[in-house]
């Protein structure tokens, strides 16, 4: 039963490391996210 607990947690990990992988991108492109979103807000609010 050892081998199915750790099997299981291997398993899990495997799964969990790409949705870490893109929190993590996220977290470091955030503040150049921001400023792009604000770019298109403000060209698309822009009334000439």
């Amino acid at each position: 039963m050892s081998s199915f607990t750790t099997g299981w947690f291997s398993s899990r990990s495997m799964k969990a490391r790409p949705w870490q992988r893109c929190c993590k991108q996220v977290k470091e492109h955030k503040g150049r996210l921001y400023i792009i979103w604000r770019c298109t807000v403000i060209l698309l609010c822009w009334q000439d």
